[in-house]
């Protein structure tokens, strides 16, 4: 009996109840994650009809060693376990709508002089920190337009330390974009409350600002306070002038969400289109394998987009039959915890927004399709040029980095056909001697890597994939070296080098006792010295990082009572001299291992050297 035929004989055996299924490979790691109303009659479906499957679930299928299954009480229940599972798990098969922007912060330094800004890290700095936001636009343009209407700096001085009465603002204070706390226009109290005053219209919206603002205005008028109320009316004004540069698209859009999708080949992106205040706040799209947007299939895909969120409109804007949404509609109002109105425009303004969100998602995959035909046919052109018997999908580049020696590293960069796969990125400590030999130290990445390769091969992830194709940065003296490490291994793999001109510029691809030219092929040599850079960038990346932070370390090791651990913790803490020289003392004392007599000597060291 074959393995398929052994997992459809365990599905049919099981219950006819609603649950999730979980499907593993052969090393038990977790492949897909799925629910269902009814666990035999969707889980057989796997392992009957193969050939009938989309692509992307025949290779899903074809990895599943075996399964488990979870019984719950409804569908419901079942669709909360699945999205909970996923969260936790992020299987390879399971569409994974991450915003490759990342997550978004607003920090808001709470003591001194106050500041509120946008960031992409959450740093242990005593500063508040409110998110994470998915929406990294949104929160960019809110801050940025908190700071023009409240008049906050957006330059990186850092206050009281870059106050001086006698130096000249810059253009924003004359264009009336900044109050001029670094030349000591303002004080202290009124720069933090337009401070509080900003965070408040980034968390609360331009609307509730308003008509706080607006209520206030009218308090004043009533109390014959008409400078404050004055004050209060050119606040307004400028909201409604930088809000306004945000075109109203949707009236009638206060809090909505609208989601379209469209399918192309083998490829599907879905579209999201975010109102906020009527205003067109954020538009996500994604690029996933193809799916047949049946009502299960829209209720999983729109599922796990808010699974990996915290931003939950009141209403929801979909293209599927009405009689399909109760099982997202209870979804997403037990996630956000309050009613969310789940519909289907059927005219009107509502309608042209779905229709909107579909335009967007075809031109989206129209350019995607149209680079990634551009690409393969580059990859084809490879695989006649150096003679490949398989099509390069999977690329491996190699290139060290050093300084005469010193901090010698090695990156390993992926591309997948034909664009970068960055989670797949690795760096390597050269380990095994000091000193520089470029042929050395790649030998010792190549060995490191199959190695990994054989703990878990053909596992699919990381280093358990088997590369079709490694390209070095080097030429004749590299490959050679490299290809003996494969071949002592047994990892049947085709290797070349990439040769560089004087102009450090890609030549020729090397292989051993010759090179192939790639100038004349124009898609070839665009798409191996894109592979040549790209690996040169993250290799010397890791190595000027590794430098640097010793260098840091040292720096701040010349201060009495700092040893390497202090200095080290302090890095961690701040990440950047700068920070260390603009903490304060009590940010200093709240580093492990820095007591109030080293802090001292910290802040006055920096002091003194300024």
């Amino acid at each position: 009996m074959t393995r398929i035929e052994e997992l459809h004989k365990k599905a049919a055996a099981l219950p006819e109840q609603p649950g999730v299924y979980i499907m593993k490979n052969r090393s038990g790691a977790i492949i897909y994650i799925g629910k269902a109303k009814n666990l035999k009659n969707r889980v057989s479906q796997y392992f009957g009809n193969v050939s009938g499957h989309t692509v992307k679930v025949r290779r899903m299928v074809e990895n599943v060693h075996d399964f488990d299954y979870i019984i719950v009480g409804s569908e419901f229940e079942a669709l909360v376990l699945e999205c909970s599972l996923i969260k936790q798990n992020k299987p390879k098969y399971n569409i994974l709508l991450k915003d490759d922007k990342g997550y978004y912060y607003i920090r808001h330094k709470a003591e001194g002089w106050q500041s509120v800004s946008a960031v992409k890290q959450k740093l242990d700095d005593g500063a508040e920190y409110l998110g994470p936001y998915m929406a990294s636009d949104y929160v960019s343009n809110a801050v940025k337009q908190a700071q023009d209407i409240y008049l906050l700096p957006h330059c990186g001085k850092v206050f009281p330390q870059d106050i001086s009465r006698n130096s000249r603002p810059c253009l924003n204070y004359y264009i009336h974009l900044c109050a001029g706390a670094c030349c000591g226009k303002i004080s202290q109290e009124e720069h933090n409350a337009s401070v509080q005053a900003a965070l408040r219209f980034v968390t609360e919206g331009k609307t509730e600002t308003l008509k706080a603002l607006k209520a206030e205005m009218a308090r004043a008028s009533e109390d014959l306070e008409f400078e404050k109320a004055a004050k209060l009316r050119d606040k307004i004004r400028a909201i409604d002038k930088v809000t306004q540069r945000q075109h109203v698209v949707a009236k009638g859009a206060k809090d909505l969400d609208i989601f379209g999708v469209e399918s192309l080949n083998e490829k599907s992106c879905l579209c999201v289109l975010k109102f906020r205040d009527g205003d067109l706040v954020a538009t996500d799209t994604f690029i996933f394998d193809r799916i047949e947007k049946t009502a299960e299939e829209y209720t999983d895909l729109i599922s796990s987009y808010y699974a990996a969120r915290n931003d939950f409109p009141a209403k929801v804007g979909v293209d599927i039959p009405a009689d399909d949404l109760d099982l997202l509609r209870a979804f997403l109002t037990e996630s956000r915890g309050k009613k969310v109105e789940v519909y289907t425009p059927k005219a009107g303004e509502n309608l042209t927004l779905i229709e909107m969100a579909h335009k967007n998602a075809q031109e989206k995959l129209a350019r995607v399709l149209a680079f990634d035909d551009k690409k393969k046919a580059a990859l084809h052109e490879l695989q006649e040029l150096l003679q490949l018997k398989d099509f390069p999908e999977y690329i491996e580049s190699y290139d060290i980095s050093n300084t005469n020696g010193d901090q010698n590293v090695g990156g390993m960069v992926v591309f997948r056909n034909g664009r970068p796969l960055k989670k797949s990125y690795r760096r390597f400590m050269i380990k095994s001697f000091e000193g520089q030999d470029d042929f050395r130290s790649l030998a010792e990445v190549i060995n490191r890597r199959i190695g990994e390769y054989y703990l878990d091969p053909d596992s699919g992830e990381g280093f358990g994939i088997k590369p079709d194709l490694i390209l070095l940065d080097g030429g004749e003296g590299q490959v050679t070296a490299v290809k003996a490490v494969l071949a002592a291994r047994g990892f049947d793999v085709p290797l070349f080098g990439l040769v560089k001109d004087g102009k450090h510029r890609t030549r020729a691809i090397a292989d051993v006792g010759r090179e192939i030219a790639v100038n004349d092929n124009r898609s070839v040599f665009t798409l191996v010295s894109e592979i040549q850079e790209e690996v040169h960038r993250y290799a010397i990346s890791y190595h000027r990082s590794k430098r640097d932070k010793n260098s840091l370390i040292s720096t701040l090791t010349r201060i009495e009572g700092v040893g390497e651990k202090r200095a080290r913790n302090l890095m961690t803490r701040f990440r950047t001299l700068d920070r260390v020289k603009q903490a304060e003392l009590e940010e200093l004392e709240a580093v492990p291992g820095v007591d109030k007599a080293t802090a001292g000597r910290i802040y006055a060291f920096f002091r003194e050297e300024e």
